[in-house]
């Protein structure tokens, strides 16, 4: 099998992951599609990919991952507190999408090196993905912009909230900012990226994603300051037009930061405050405590969780909290000790956005667009692999004709 054959094969892996990861609530469609439609379809795409990363690794050659042996572990807690069915069957059923998922970058991870190739899937998938947003936008949008959301940006052809869609934007133009600061690609094909991503960021009025694509941004850059001269001219840049925009569009800026909410309502973060202190007063059993009460839907009391280590506490106990913390402390410790490249730039700017959307957003502990960055920055972090040393020229021997093997034994 072609090496550029096999990259198309891993490139659909990936492609697939992203699928499954969009998950089934959200917005009305403007064709209704069946929930039950939707959940088979992202299923199918997760046991395809496996499928497919078996086939292009049928010999199941894996690297060595801190990030995918503690992800594994995660399903120890995931399994103890889903077996006894107080969260019914789909906690196990959870747990087992869980498994192929884990089991599906395990596979993968035999092309982690280090390289930009899981980036450039990355930026490829999502960039599908909120292709598929603006769609709907031109087609209908009244039902891209609907009043339940508060006239925020939704997905009309498939049913995506608008911070998923704030999410998709920040990664990927992240992502392509810094290519072009690593020269990896021209500023033709990045606006391309870029320019439509931030505009549809702006509709979505997610500003948690829009600070997890600031926040980020800046720790990325920082790294390179020091070896970049591109680096530091668009740090320079950036600060000036920052700068520029908080005298000249203060209003707007708060305006646009607040979405015509109340101060209360602010403060307590959509109401998310008080789910989190429901959470936290309800009484747990020693088990609870230590494993969760299983995988769910990542609510409480009817209510979204939307808090990472809330949502895993909740499911996976503190046993998950601190391996979900291990992760993110094994990876940015790693990001830090790796020398200044553009790869290390990239991780950091993953691990951070997955850090500070952890706070209003969950999915750190199950399969999740959040668990694909992440092992897109182990994927960054990971040590080329060592080449195979050249085979030792064959010596041909020369024949001593018998007349010179007599004179020497005489």
């Amino acid at each position: 099998m072609g090496a550029n054959h096999t990259s198309k094969i891993v490139g659909t892996v990936w492609g697939l992951l992203v699928l499954n990861t969009l998950g089934s609530a959200g917005a009305k469609t403007i064709v209704p599609l069946p929930r039950s439609l939707i959940q088979m379809v992202t299923m199918g795409a997760l046991v395809a990919a496996f499928a497919l990363a078996l086939a292009v690794n049928p010999r199941v050659r894996i690297r060595a991952s801190a990030f995918l042996f503690l992800l594994t572990l995660l399903l120890v807690p995931s399994v103890i507190s889903s077996a006894d069915l107080g969260s019914g069957f789909g906690a196990l059923f959870r747990c087992a999408r869980l498994a192929l998922f884990v089991g599906t970058l395990w596979l993968l991870s035999r092309w982690w090196d280090g390289g930009l190739t899981f980036v450039r899937h990355h930026i490829r998938m999502y960039f599908v993905v909120l292709g598929s947003v603006a769609a709907g936008l031109v087609i209908s949008p009244g039902a891209a912009t609907p009043e339940l959301y508060g006239g925020r940006l939704v997905g009309a052809l498939w049913p995506l909230t608008p911070p998923q869609i704030g999410q998709y934007a920040a990664v990927i133009s992240g992502l392509t900012v810094l290519l072009v600061l690593g020269r990896r690609t021209d500023k033709g094909s990045a606006a391309v990226v870029i320019v439509p991503a931030l505009v549809l960021l702006a509709l979505t009025h997610t500003r948690t994603a829009t600070l997890g694509l600031l926040i980020g941004l800046v720790l990325a850059i920082l790294s390179l300051v020091l070896t970049s001269a591109a680096a530091r001219r668009f740090f320079a840049w950036a600060v000036l037009c920052a700068a520029v925009a908080a005298v000249g569009f203060g209003s707007a800026l708060r305006a646009w930061f607040l979405r015509g909410q109340s101060q209360e309502n602010f403060t307590s973060l959509t109401g998310r405050a008080k789910v989190w202190d429901a959470l936290l007063a309800a009484p747990r059993t020693t088990s609870e405590y230590l494993f969760g009460a299983g995988l769910g839907d990542k609510s409480f009391g009817g209510l979204p969780i939307d808090n990472s280590w809330l949502a895993v506490y909740h499911e996976q106990g503190v046993t998950g909290v601190a391996l979900v913390a291990a992760i993110i402390i094994v990876l940015g410790g790693v990001a830090l000790l790796r020398p200044p490249s553009l790869s290390r730039a990239c991780a950091i700017f993953l691990i951070s956005y997955c850090a500070i959307a952890s706070y209003t957003e969950a999915g750190l502990g199950d399969a999740s667009p959040y668990l694909l960055h992440l092992a897109v920055a182990a994927s960054l972090l990971a040590a080329p692999a060592a080449a195979a040393p050249p085979p030792a020229p064959e010596v041909r021997r020369r024949r001593v004709p018998r007349w010179a093997q007599r004179s020497e034994v005489t």
